[in-house]
């Protein structure tokens, strides 16, 4: 099977190129990237012109519901949509109905993920039930295929649970994926502390909830030696924290939320419960923070913490509403259309955030496109404009604020190790 991709505008950040090339497949595997391969005949030809053709993207940080919430996303659904949103590869967070502490539950999702359209991982937890109280079984989950460990949803409370499991994983050489927050500091909080949660009258989360344990799991990090990934880095203090980690040599990566990156804590005003997130919506200042340590590395990855919820749940009032929305088909387009397009960032940025640098960080295949390597990547027209609506989401679930919106940028073409899984839109 040979495909060729034709006079596509090539944004590889593994290589550091941009620019209009050809790119032929064969047999699953890059073969050639050139400026002209005209004379190359392929069972498939794809004509790119105008359109980006980037690496697969690659999502640290999502919540597909099976096992045991099947109502709200399936391994299958939530696969569609991330192929919807240009993405190869999902990582799956452990929070489910059993949760991710047993092999069999790994087992389960591999199962699951064989009639997927990408590549779905598992994450495994930290502690059993994700209870913070004994750590799981954390060799027998590296056998069975997890990819790293957390109790997202969760804080590790106990630090010296934590180190433990600090110091399991450097063992295992896999990374620990930490909640940062302060359970007693965001008792009953629905939202960002400060300004908009006073007009509102409702109960706050403060941002030290969270600074305050992004310190202390950087200090840990510092006594173990372990590597450590900060999951949706959301204030600026955090960000300070983990600037002055790096520099001083913590084995830590942090990652961002395309809805930190865009929207504050003024989107609540009209008590929207799409609103209503884990870690809240911030302040204008805690938002620029986050685009900056994006911008000079100090953020790593951009993962869309892909949160479903039935559209019962989120009718809920704002103080009922359970957290969390949806990202894996919004999420590019969103940050294209309001940061990339508006000089913000970069497309190499975007890109390099999205793909390249979460494969590296969880050592995974896929993030550069060179010859020799499985070919997953996404063609991307930045010219099309689309209404967000119930209609267009292959997700179960829609609770995203960004519904109603219209974007610019949309996938045409996934291709993930070598099959089209997308083919002008339409998802196989």
């Amino acid at each position: 099977m040979r495909i060729l991709i034709r006079k596509g505008y090539l944004i590889d950040p593994g290589n550091g190129t941009e620019g209009e090339r050809d790119i032929l497949i064969e047999d699953g595997v890059i073969t050639k990237i050139e400026p002209s391969l005209k004379e190359h005949k392929a069972d498939t030809t794809i004509e790119a012109k105008g359109k980006w053709v980037i690496p697969g993207l690659i999502d640290l940080h999502t919540h597909l519901r099976e096992p045991g919430r099947e109502d709200e996303e399936t391994i299958y659904t939530g696969a569609r949509a991330g192929v919807k949103g240009g993405y190869a590869a999902l990582c799956c967070m452990p929070n489910t109905e059993p949760p991710i502490d047993d092999p069999s539950v790994v087992e389960l999702i591999q199962q699951k993920a064989r009639s997927a359209p990408l590549k779905v991982y598992a994450i495994g937890c930290i502690s059993r039930k994700r209870a913070g109280k004994a750590l799981s079984e954390m060799g027998l989950l590296k056998e069975a295929g997890v990819v790293g460990f957390s109790d997202d949803g969760e804080p590790v409370m106990d630090s010296l649970l934590l180190r433990r499991a600090m110091e399991y994983s450097l063992l295992l050489d896999l990374p620990l994926i930490l909640h940062c927050e302060d359970k007693r500091l965001s008792l009953n909080g629905v939202m960002h502390e400060g300004y908009y949660s006073t007009l509102l009258g409702l109960p706050g989360i403060p941002s030290e909830a969270e600074a305050g344990m992004v310190k202390r799991d950087l200090e840990l990090a510092r006594l173990t030696g372990a590597k450590i990934h900060i999951a949706h880095v959301s204030c600026q203090r955090s960000v300070e924290y983990i600037r002055e980690a790096k520099e001083s040599g913590v084995k830590v990566t942090a990652e961002v939320t395309p809805h930190h990156l865009l929207l504050t804590d003024k989107a609540v005003l009209n008590f929207d419960t799409n609103t209503k997130v884990n870690p809240p919506l911030r302040s204008e200042e805690d938002r620029q923070a986050l685009l900056k340590g994006l911008k000079e590395g100090v953020i790593d990855a951009i993962s869309t913490d892909h949160a479903p919820h039935l559209s019962t749940e989120k009718e809920y009032d704002f103080l009922e509403a359970p957290f969390g929305m949806i990202g894996l088909e919004i999420s590019f387009s969103a940050l294209f259309t309001q940061l990339v397009e508006t000089g913000n960032i970069s497309a190499l940025e975007m890109v390099k955030a999205m793909s390249f640098t979460p494969a590296k960080i969880f050592h995974l295949p896929g993030g550069e496109l060179s010859p020799g390597k499985l070919a997953s990547l996404s063609i991307f027209n930045p010219k099309v404009e689309w209404l967000v609506s119930k209609d267009e989401l292959e997700s179960l679930s829609y609770n995203t604020p960004f519904l109603g919106n219209r974007l610019k940028g949309k996938f045409e073409w996934v291709i993930v190790e070598g099959k089209i899984v997308q083919e002008k839109g339409r998802i196989k």
